[in-house]
């Protein structure tokens, strides 16, 4: 039941929506149907996004009052517990705001996986297209003539990879001065810092395996989240002068 649902609600939809965009797309380049698809997908989960994004920041923003109440607090930890509690009460920030958008925008991403995979290769995919969405006959996965999408790319991966790196970085904050925690800050530096290369380094090494398909679209849907990261940080800091003044 609960696979049929998801083929019902995300697979199916998806597919028919690139199909359509491929029909009517000149040349029926599948490359530009996808980045219209990718778009479609995240204007829809904007919001989500929008919460994911300002609770990572917000996080970010908080890890040095973090490191003083662990250092405060690291032979107590029950009331270490109770002081960071507190902190996210008083700043109004839930440690799991930041991972429920991204849950939520988990099964699209499968679905969007599932349509790349197969749709895009088996023919026989075609039969699920709505009666309003043309049937092509065949899906050409040459994207501008030079990329094969339905085989995996080095170049889109290590793309992908370069976007995932730059909207990591933007969400790390400036170090803090020096306080009386500075060890536990630049052990947490250090650890920002090693994710912050990590995170792209997988990017490129799953990229490595994936149809090109979806590391066209994992490229571009980052890249727009990038785009959004870049608006509302600048939202932030209009609106902070803006109360200053």
């Amino acid at each position: 039941m609960f696979t049929q649902l998801y083929h019902t609600i995300l697979y199916q939809p998806i597919f028919n929506l690139l199909v359509w965009f491929y029909n009517i797309i000149p040349l029926h380049d599948i490359g530009i149907a996808i980045i219209l698809i990718t778009i479609v997908i995240k204007i829809v989960l904007y919001p989500f996004s929008v919460k994911s994004i300002k609770a990572q920041k917000a996080l970010q923003e908080l890890q040095p009052k973090m490191e003083e109440i662990r250092q405060k607090f690291k032979d107590n930890p029950q009331e270490m517990t109770k002081a960071t509690m507190a902190l996210y009460k008083q700043e109004k920030i839930s440690p799991f705001s930041s991972c429920l958008p991204l849950i939520i925008q988990l099964p699209f991403f499968v679905a969007v996986y599932s349509v790349f995979r197969k749709g895009l290769t088996n023919n026989q995919n075609l039969d699920i297209l709505y009666s309003f969405v043309q049937n092509p006959g065949q899906i050409n996965t040459w994207f501008i003539g030079l990329i094969d999408l339905a085989k995996a790319n080095i170049i889109l991966a290590v793309l992908a990879g370069l976007a995932q790196y730059w909207v990591s970085k933007m969400l790390i904050t400036k170090k803090q001065p020096a306080v009386a925690t500075a060890k536990d800050e630049d052990m947490a530096a250090k650890m920002n810092k090693q994710m912050l290369y990590f995170m792209p380094l997988m990017t490129i090494f799953i990229g490595f395996s994936l149809p090109a398909g979806l590391t066209l679209y994992w490229f571009v849907s980052t890249l727009l989240t990038g785009i959004q990261q870049l608006y509302l940080f600048k939202k932030k800091v209009t609106l902070e002068i803006i109360d200053k003044k």
